[in-house]
């Protein structure tokens, strides 16, 4: 199945790029920057032909800045074969779907589709998936790309644009416009955020960090997000008007009038202890990770940056509310507890793996008659120490009939490989073989 991205090398286009990619479509994508490296990287081509690519293509998904997706979507339909899909990935739905309907020929399928996450997020697995299908304009396509989603552990949500768009002024528009008033505030008062974590509560901290998130993304997207859904400037109304209200109530130090508006809030949002016990998860999880780092000490454990995306292997040395220090050798580094997550054991073995040079040694083994070389060699690999085991040779031409099986031992590189050899040999007589050049034939 052959689809085109438009938008391909973006954020998001490249998240779908190898989401559809290792689910088996042919991936074709495009970019007006012209990114053809990007291409390359994910080992898909990219389109040359942009024309005839749409007419070819059994899928065409548009993933290109809000602004301008009615204008791709003009732009792209008509030249769309017919039994063919044509999807955006677009925050919000009625002007792209709308442009659909509008420009896609009869025989082409459209599908508006808005994935209720960023390119950061790893996999499907527990994301929202809002999907907009326009009665008979997706029947053959909607099933589809329905059950490929949730097949992958995304949860689907079947609104109507107008709808989506409501909701979603809320769902984003709000809580943008709230999270960047409080960036631009901080800028306003000349407000000193890294100092202002010496004295910080686990739910400003939290709420520091979602600021930080948004304002370091791209802004040209969220002012998008504000711009084109026609309900947000009504939810900024509301939004400024309640703040001023309460403003006002503080003002006038009016107590009773402060609760009621807190209390009223509370009962029209109802279930204000589930929302604690779900905060409390996010905070106490924040806790457990801290805590976890202290009984670490003295140990060796793996540090990811969060936002460099490095990581720092060592034995922990010391651990403060702000900084963590790890060793290796002679090196010490420092670094800040907010920008790291610690590594699973899995997750460390994994690094070890794909970043060590890994000593080889080669041992010979006298199989005993009856016993099975690969079964030995499965036996071999459980050792956690072991990065990989093969047979690389046999051999059947000892006295009594014994196999002579060489086995390629692979031990993860920060290990003293003689000690693991030495084990290893061990294992293999207590398995009732012989070790040749060693033991007696």
């Amino acid at each position: 199945m052959k689809m085109l991205i438009i938008g391909g090398t973006g954020g998001m286009g490249q998240w779908f790029t190898k989401f559809f990619l290792h689910h088996g479509y042919e991936v074709i994508v495009w970019g007006s920057s012209g990114k053809t490296e990007i291409a390359e990287q994910m080992g898909v081509e990219f389109a040359t032909d942009l024309d005839k690519e749409i007419g070819e293509a059994d899928v065409v998904v548009i993933t290109v800045p809000i602004d301008i997706t009615a204008r791709v979507i003009k732009e792209t339909a008509p030249k769309m074969k017919k039994g063919s899909l044509l999807m955006d990935l677009t925050s919000i739905k009625a002007e792209p779907v709308n442009a659909m309907r509008e420009f896609a020929p009869e025989g082409v399928e459209i599908l508006g589709t808005h994935p209720m996450f960023g390119p950061s997020i790893p996999t499907l697995q527990g994301q929202i998936v809002i999907m907009s299908p326009t009665k008979g304009r997706c029947e053959k396509w909607f099933p589809i790309m329905h059950g490929l989603f949730e097949k992958s552990g995304a949860h689907i949500e079947i609104i109507d644009p107008e709808e989506h768009d409501k909701f979603v002024s809320v769902v984003q528009g709000l809580t943008h416009f709230a999270y960047i008033t409080i960036g631009t505030t901080f800028k306003s008062l000349d407000f000193d955020i890294s100092k202002s974590r010496r004295f910080m509560s686990p739910v400003y901290e939290i709420m520091v960090d979602f600021v930080g998130r948004i304002l370091g993304q791209n802004p040209y997207l969220y002012a998008h997000i504000q711009m084109k859904n026609e309900q947000v400037l009504n939810v900024h109304e509301a939004f400024i008007n309640e703040c001023n209200l309460l403003s006002d109530i503080v003002r006038e130090q009016d107590t009773e009038a402060f609760c009621k508006k807190m209390t009223d809030a509370a009962a029209h949002f109802k279930d204000t202890a589930s929302a604690l016990h779900r905060s409390d998860k996010l905070i106490n999880s924040k806790i457990a990770e801290f805590e976890e780092m202290i009984a670490s000490a003295g140990k060796e454990r793996g540090l990811l940056h969060t936002y460099s995306g490095v990581t720092h292997v060592g034995i922990i040395e010391k651990v403060t509310p702000l900084t963590v220090t790890l060793s290796r050798g002679d090196r010490t580094i420092a670094l800040r507890t907010e920008n790291v997550r610690l590594l699973t054991d899995a997750e460390l073995k994994k690094w070890k793996i794909n970043t060590l040079n890994h000593p080889v040694r080669d041992i010979s083994a006298l199989i005993p008659a009856g016993a099975d070389p690969a079964t030995i060699e499965k036996v071999l690999s459980c050792d956690e120490r072991i990065v990989s085991v093969s047979i690389i040779d046999t051999y059947t031409g000892i006295s009594d009939n014994r196999l002579s099986t060489t086995y390629r031992i692979n031990i993860l590189g920060d290990l003293p490989a003689a000690e693991v050899q030495e084990d290893i040999e061990e294992l293999l007589r207590g398995l009732g073989c012989g070790i040749r050049g060693h033991d007696p034939i």
